[in-house]
């Protein structure tokens, strides 16, 4: 039986975000594109890549379970947010809150999407599986409990690790976001919660501007537990790996976590839309491999692996079977067509600005008990 899980379900790819000029709604001067920035295309074709190079073969897939019912999405969010989420729902659809339109259905789909993890999840605590990649729509990782963000209606790995925790008991977990932009979710969730590392790489500035900064530590008891990497707008495969070894992987240790989160958005890809990083797919199977490697040493190789962000149809494909080998340990022998002109771009390697950024990170380690 493979050890590695794999949800998708086909109701993700129908999270109706309309048109827009890229993320930003048609009206007055702004002519709509064809689709929003946050469509189901570029999910599809990682989808449809992980089947042509046969890797699915060696997958456990997971696609029969149901939406999180209200109390598991009230463990964190608002049965008000919920109930104005459900109304809006029932009748065309509408925002949840900042950039997150839906469609009708969207509450059941964004509810099906927070369960994805969670089953994966329970699958990797009851032993069935040791690691989880999910490829579940609409992302979470902007969801407050009272308002939806960047195209995020449920916060997917806060409600997993909260619904886990009841169903399992106590466990510390350690929570790693790599997308391009701040996972502010997570962070408002567990800011005064020691039981939760909470640990974010993303471009500085970019999204949201009011936060995912250093400063932002956690509070409390919690204080040492959130840990900001915020990067400068074109930093690279060094800089991202230069994170890994010198924040992440420091914490983790001083951590000893039962339990690996990552949010995997692929928008830190240097052709993506939405972000001015230049990672490519060899930084997240590095990224993967390290964080594997930490899982085996602390948590008997309980990792799972969420998707957030990532808009770039072309290249997130090879981004996210880069991920995938990395967990399974199979090559597929597919090549990233992009891998060489993205690598070769200038200043991939660590910069000393962005050394200096990352170190202020470095130092939060310390207060970790």
């Amino acid at each position: 039986m493979s050890r590695t899980g794999y949800v998708f379900r086909e109701e993700y790819m129908w999270h109706n975000t309309g048109l827009a000029a890229n993320y930003m709604a048609p009206g007055g001067h702004v002519q709509p594109d064809i689709v929003h920035a946050e469509s189901s295309d570029s999910k599809r074709r990682i989808d449809g890549l992980l089947s042509v190079s046969g890797i699915k073969k060696h997958l456990r897939v997971i696609d029969d379970f149901e939406p999180l019912n209200d109390d598991q999405i009230a463990l964190f969010h608002t049965r008000d947010y919920m109930r104005r989420i459900k109304e809006m729902s029932d009748n065309g659809g509408g925002d949840a809150g900042e950039l997150t339109p839906f469609g009708p259905g969207g509450y059941e789909i964004a509810a099906l999407s927070a369960a994805g993890p969670l089953v994966a999840g329970r699958a990797i605590l009851k032993g069935e599986i040791d690691t989880a990649y999910v490829l579940n729509r609409p992302p979470g990782h902007h969801a407050e409990a009272d308002i939806g963000r960047g195209f995020c209606i449920f916060a997917n790995a806060v409600l997993a690790a909260m619904n886990l925790r009841k169903e399992f008991g106590d466990m510390k977990i350690a929570m790693l976001d790599w997308d391009v932009h701040h996972g502010n979710g997570a962070q408002k969730a567990f800011y005064r919660d020691p039981t939760t590392l909470v640990m974010s790489i993303h471009q500085y500035k970019n999204y949201p501007q009011d936060s995912g900064f250093v400063e932002e530590a956690g509070e409390g008891d919690g204080y040492g537990y959130n840990i900001n990497m915020p990067l400068p707008p074109g930093s690279g495969h060094g800089a991202y790996l230069h994170c890994i070894d010198t924040v992440v992987t420091p914490a983790i240790e001083a951590f000893k976590p039962d339990f690996i989160f990552i949010l995997s958005g692929f928008d830190a890809g240097a052709v993506d839309p939405l972000g001015r990083n230049m990672a490519h797919s060899g930084t997240y199977r590095e990224m993967t491999l390290r964080m594997k490697a930490l899982a085996d040493r602390f948590c008997q190789g309980k990792l799972l692996i969420m998707h957030e962000g990532g808009y770039s149809p072309a290249y997130t494909p090879f981004c996210g079977i880069a991920v995938v080998e990395a967990l399974t340990q199979v090559n597929t022998g597919v090549e990233d067509p992009f891998f060489k002109i993205l690598s070769g771009y200038g200043m991939q390697e660590l910069q000393p600005h962005q050394a200096e950024m990352i170190a202020q990170s470095a130092a939060l380690v310390k207060h970790i008990k």
